[in-house]
């Protein structure tokens, strides 16, 4: 009965965790890396056909992302995760393992023309589908059996569509822990979705710290209003207003707002603006929002399909599917909303708007969601005057906005409100997804709040449920910036630290054993030791 931390440790992104109990190993998100990766993650101590169970707490791809992955090495078993989650990866797994195509695609042409090695994408579109053939849902609320000695339940968290934080039940010869896993904590009264569920009862509780040291402000602004007060005055100035937007989620929740202004009639100058939603993701996952109106949307939105309004639909809106369509939008002289992915300016379509708009002191780009660290967002964000897109350098001469608190992701009152839920002593808070030292301030806010006892594990740190006592650390190693040249030797000195950390977690586990035995190994590893320090030597 143990937990070990293999992502998202003292990071933002990759939220991964391994579940060993009642003979199983099961996974607890499965998620890629997005943005600055610190630190080196350890990898899974088992191969990925051992994996039974992965369990998905939301579709983001840096919680879902590597399914795919898993796959290609051989995963067979369920993903676990409800009906709306599930629709959202059909979308959101095929449309990134068409980035891995794209990109392996450019890379090689490249290396065909430098000669150099040949680029194998992370996964392809066949691993996608078969993660998606694996997909299991269920729904909200539902107590279920996954295997003898475990059962789990989900409970929508407010953070997306399907989000959920993830109760397990475990019982192993006859003691019986239960550990809930927060995923995203959802910010309250967000558009939509309902406000996240709290739970009453945990021996142990995973939670994030996404915005662990920060808050949204004591007054929330009215969006609408500020919303309506950029697009006034943009197009005023007959610009543009920008909004990098992540596909899923935060552009239906900006939908939701240009909706209402629009039917308030709050930008008289310009009644009919268009809005034009360039993203294909963007577009489908609209479409599973619809699909999912009665087990996910809040009051209010419901009240609205109720009574015959889609709250995310109006005149204006137009849907860019195709690169031909996202063209003509910067063709189109006339002021206009654009909303396109990335979130973070990362990648996609929005670095073409970017190209166009950021130099036109007219223009107005408006950011609605968290940017990491070092990401162009971020730098724009940051006042950054220069930045470099395909090749190009282009001046930043229009105006950065950012609607302050428009989050999905609660603040650390937030997520301490979340823990308030719990009614019963908690034995230890596991602390993750959080910038680094940003893990450690939330973990300390939550033992001055509740004196619970707190543990914000590096990658490989591991847990035994059963004693709640802490096996391993983790690895502090963090990533070094490489050279090309460099990647075979780095690879290969990676191998030896992941079989150095197998060997530490071996001997930390041989307690208990006849000392004969203990003695023996420690002769054998002090003889290894011996060998390899007089081979550095030499």
């Amino acid at each position: 009965m143990k937990l070990t931390c293999i992502g998202a440790a003292h990071e933002v992104t990759g939220s991964c965790h391994y579940l060993e109990a009642c003979g199983k190993n099961i996974l607890v998100d499965c998620g890629m890396e997005q943005g600055p990766d610190i630190y080196e993650n350890q990898s899974l101590p088992i191969e990925s056909k051992d994996i039974d169970y992965i369990l998905l707490t939301h579709a983001h791809i840096d919680h879902s992302g590597l399914i795919p992955l898993q796959c290609k090495q051989g995963f067979q078993g369920e993903v676990v995760t409800t009906f709306a989650t599930a629709d959202l990866c059909r979308i959101m797994l095929k449309d990134s393992a068409h980035i891995q195509e794209f990109e392996a695609g450019w890379r090689n042409r490249k290396a065909k023309r430098s000669g150099g090695e040949h680029f194998e994408p992370l996964y392809t579109m066949t691993d996608a589908m078969a993660a998606i053939d694996c997909l299991s849902p269920c729904e909200y609320g539902d107590r279920i059996r996954l295997c003898e000695g475990i059962e789990i339940r989900f409970q929508d968290m407010g953070h997306l569509l399907g989000s959920s934080c993830i109760e397990v039940w475990i019982t192993e010869e006859e003691v019986t822990k239960k550990i809930v896993f927060s995923g995203d904590v959802g910010n309250k009264n967000q558009p939509i979705i309902k406000d996240p569920t709290k739970v009453a009862e945990a021996d142990y509780v995973v939670i994030e710290s996404t915005y662990g040291n920060r808050l949204h402000g004591e007054d929330r602004p009215d969006y609408v209003e500020e919303f309506a007060r950029i697009l006034r005055e943009t197009f005023a100035k007959k610009g543009n207003v920008v909004i990098p937007s992540f596909a899923v989620g935060r552009t239906q929740e900006i939908l939701y707002f240009i909706r209402e202004i629009k039917n308030r009639g709050m930008v008289p100058e310009l009644p009919d603006f268009e809005v034009f939603v360039d993203s294909p993701l963007a577009v489908e996952a609209t479409n599973v929002f619809h699909k999912n109106v009665k087990s996910c949307f809040d009051t209010e939105a419901l009240q609205l399909v109720e009574a015959g309004i889609n709250p995310l639909t109006f005149p204006g809106l137009k849907l860019s599917v195709t690169t031909e369509d996202s063209i003509a939008i910067n063709n189109d002289r006339r002021p206009k909303v654009i909303l396109s992915a990335s979130g973070m300016c990362e990648a996609g379509r929005i670095r073409h708007h970017l190209k166009h708009n950021l130099w036109r002191e007219e223009c107005t780009v408006c950011f609605v969601g968290y940017q990491a660290a070092e990401t162009l967002g971020r730098r724009l964000l940051e006042g950054i005057k220069e930045v470099k897109l395909f090749g190009e350098p282009v001046m930043v001469r229009a105006r950065i906005e950012s609607l302050k608190g428009i989050s999905g992701h609660a603040d650390k009152e937030g997520l301490l409100d979340w823990l308030s839920g719990f009614q019963t002593e908690v034995q230890r808070v596991i602390v993750v997804h959080g910038e680094d030292t940003v893990t450690e301030e939330f973990a300390q806010a939550v033992e001055e709040t509740f004196g619970y006892p707190t543990y914000a594990p590096y990658s490989g740190g591991s847990l035994d449920l059963r004693t709640n006592e802490i096996v391993r650390e983790g690895s502090m190693l963090r990533k070094q910036k490489e050279k090309p040249a460099g990647l075979k030797a780095k690879a290969a000195w990676e191998r030896v630290i992941r079989a150095a950390g197998r060997l530490l977690e071996v001997a930390t586990e041989s307690r208990g054993m006849a000392n004969k035995d203990l003695a023996k190994m420690e002769t054998e590893i002090s003889n290894l030791i011996q060998k390899w320090e007089k081979k550095g030597e030499s």
